[in-house]
């Protein structure tokens, strides 16, 4: 076994031998060098290789989280790459989901301002894909004019935990309204919190956009005595929170023949991220986002056309592929070739060109540096032979005649043992013809 190991790494380092003119050791560390550098590359080659399953951690069945997710799933089918959906509870189990790493989830959709969730992973956000904005429906023949208005009400802010929940508690404390005090917070016993409203169980309920379609909100806004609250207040509110926006429902929006709503509505929301994982890879971000635009780029009641996706920072920072998109969007053989096609060549070009860019120089310059030697070598024995033709100068006797010619013979047999390079091969037979010249020269002299 070892005798054959030795045949194969012999065979390996015969031509670099040949051609290089080196020794059986520095020819085996050439080949070892170039065969780690050869190996190293084609694993570096697959393993940048874009997987083609990934997980998004969306929202409850109906919601637009999971509608959103769905149409994600749909747009990243037609690229090659399969898009699980994995429902959720909502922003809050999205976002622990996204920082367990026992979880098998690549990114999810989370609703700006969530933050009492310890930041395992160091997440990384994707950008903005959309409004979310708070409805505060609320049953009564008087329209309110302020949310301090609702104190001593039964209010539904949501389950706990929930992102609802979180921004009803932050805007209910700004108006001196607590847990605990004089308002009354259902809990998760209401389960239809829309049906408790009409019912007269509750007096106010807290819903997001996410959980809201035009179509409750028409129906609510129908029923009797049920009113959507205008945050008049709304610009001192996004001062005082800084993920806030201030947003508008204009008049007639969602029915123009029966003028709902009566006027137009001044609404607070944050906006939804699309959060990640920092080790998503770079193509499938560039997909995610690409989905967003054809997804979550068009307008709607609360959004221009091409206002979302938006590089718009929060709580966690925009990941450095996302920016790279936002500014110049997919690279060039993304754009022109099919997924699988260019997911091939950028590898090619990210992993191979640099190799050959090292490479090539670094081989080229062994052959300079043995030639280099081997010239040395050749001078050396030039230096001996011209010492000898320079004492042929005049009559010489006979012993100093036979001192030459033994020194020309050691000359001789020095240089045969030489082990030079094939493209050293004309070289070398120069210099023993010329060795022979010289002896031919001190032989006839005499």
């Amino acid at each position: 076994m070892a005798t054959s190991r030795a045949t194969l790494l012999d065979r390996l380092a015969e031509p670099v031998m040949a051609i290089s003119g080196l020794g059986r050791a520095l020819a085996l560390a050439v080949v070892f060098l170039v065969s780690t550098l050869l190996i190293f590359a084609f694993f570096w080659f697959f393993y940048f290789a874009p997987p083609r399953r990934i997980t998004i951690t969306s929202g409850a069945p109906g919601s637009s989280f999971q509608t959103n997710a769905v149409k994600y799933r749909e747009f990243l089918a037609r690229r090659g790459v399969i898009l699980r959906v994995l429902p959720s509870e909502g922003s809050l189990q999205n976002l622990q989901r996204l920082n367990n790493p026992s979880i098998r989830v690549d990114a999810g959709f989370v609703q700006g301002g969530i933050t009492n969730v310890p930041d395992r992973l160091k997440l990384v956000s994707l950008g903005s894909i959309s409004y979310e904005p708070l409805l505060v429906f609320y049953k009564g023949s008087n329209s309110l004019a302020l949310l301090s208005e609702l104190k001593g009400k039964r209010l539904d802010i949501g389950p706990v935990g929930s992102g609802t929940r979180a921004l009803a508690l932050a805007l209910l404390h700004l108006n001196g309204i607590e847990p605990g005090g004089t308002t009354a917070f259902t809990g998760p016993e209401a389960a239809d919190p829309v049906k408790a409203l009409l019912d007269g169980a509750i007096d106010a309920v807290f819903l997001m956009g996410d959980s809201a379609s035009p179509q409750l909100m028409t129906r609510l806004l129908l029923a009797p005595g049920v009113q959507l609250l205008d945050f008049t207040q709304a610009d001192g509110y996004i001062r005082r929170i800084s993920y806030l926006n201030k947003l508008e429902l204009p008049r007639g929006c969602l029915d123009f023949g029966k003028d709902i709503p009566p006027h137009d509505v001044h609404l607070l929301g944050p906006t939804v991220e699309l959060l990640a994982r920092p080790g998503l890879h770079p193509v499938l971000c560039d997909l995610l986002l690409e989905a967003a635009q054809e997804v979550n780029g068009g307008a709607s009641l609360l959004k221009l056309k091409g206002e979302f996706p938006a590089p718009r920072e929060h709580d966690y920072p925009i990941s450095a592929e996302a920016s790279r998109y936002y500014k110049s969007g997919k690279s060039f053989f993304y754009r022109s070739l099919p997924f699988g096609l260019a997911s091939m060549v950028n590898r090619i070009l990210f992993v191979f060109v640099p190799l050959l860019v090292v490479l090539i120089p670094g081989l080229r310059g062994i052959p300079y540096l043995l030639r280099l030697r081997v010239k040395l070598r050749f001078y050396k024995w030039y230096a001996a032979l011209l010492g000898v033709e320079r004492e042929m100068v005049g009559p010489l006797t006979e012993q100093q005649r036979e001192q030459l010619i033994g020194r020309l013979g050691e000359i001789e047999k020095a240089v045969s043992q030489m082990k030079v390079p094939i493209s050293f091969a004309d070289q070398f037979y120069v210099l023993r013809g010329d060795i022979a010249s010289v002896r031919e020269r001190l032989t006839s002299s005499g």
